[in-house]
């Protein structure tokens, strides 16, 4: 069976209402890293109608990916974004997802982000985490990040929470809870931290506060 954008936003509509899915289809949002968070992060936002994503990410799909990621078998070898691109495109075409395959490093991200409105921080690397987001507090002052931190394991899932620790930055985790022997990535926390994360971007673009 195949339906058009157009009944798909009307859909939307109708489960949102139009004033509040009007909010939602004008977000730009940017996300930095397409693995365990990221790729949880598309797709929550494309399920609501996102109007555009652009998805950063220089790594392929893994085997090792598949426990906690957004991807499929068949998908294995390709680059995460395009991945991502082609399960988003499935999911609703009417998002306007923009796939860069390249590493993330300070002399690209005004090339790439500077446009958006808020940009989630989606990496697995703590090097990278904080790279990410001290330049952005300090180059784009303007645009809210949603970061992540401390998801491993099989803790509590209530111990993931959302918080403002400054200025435009939220941190969704429980902060604390790195992977480990015996504590690593898994599905449900990931999970829950990312879409703590996709709804502290809804929450921006509406007009509230995440926590």
């Amino acid at each position: 069976m195949q339906i058009s954008v157009n009944e798909i936003e009307a859909q939307l509509n109708v489960r949102h209402t139009p004033e509040v899915q009007r909010q939602i289809k004008k977000g730009r949002i940017g996300i930095a890293g397409a693995g365990g968070l990221g790729s949880h992060v598309a797709v929550a936002l494309a399920r609501i109608g996102i109007g555009k994503l652009v998805v950063a990410d220089f790594d392929l799909v893994e085997p090792s990916n598949l426990n906690r990621q957004y991807y499929f078998i068949d998908q294995i070898g390709m680059p995460k974004v395009l991945a991502l691109q082609e399960t988003i495109k499935r999911i609703n075409p009417g998002v306007d997802f923009r796939a860069v395959h390249e590493k993330i490093t300070p002399a690209n991200l005004k090339k790439h982000f500077s446009s958006l409105e808020i940009m989630v921080e989606a990496f697995d690397d703590a090097d990278q985490k904080a790279m990410l987001i001290s330049h952005f507090l300090r180059e784009f002052q303007q645009i809210p990040i949603v970061a992540a931190s401390g998801m491993a394991g099989f803790g509590p899932s209530n111990t993931i929470v959302t918080r403002k620790v400054a200025k435009n930055l939220y941190l969704c985790g429980d902060g604390v809870t790195a992977s480990q022997p015996g504590q690593g990535l898994m599905a449900p926390r990931v999970g829950i931290a990312a879409h703590h994360q996709a709804n502290a971007v809804l929450r921006l673009l509406l007009g509230e506060e995440p926590e």
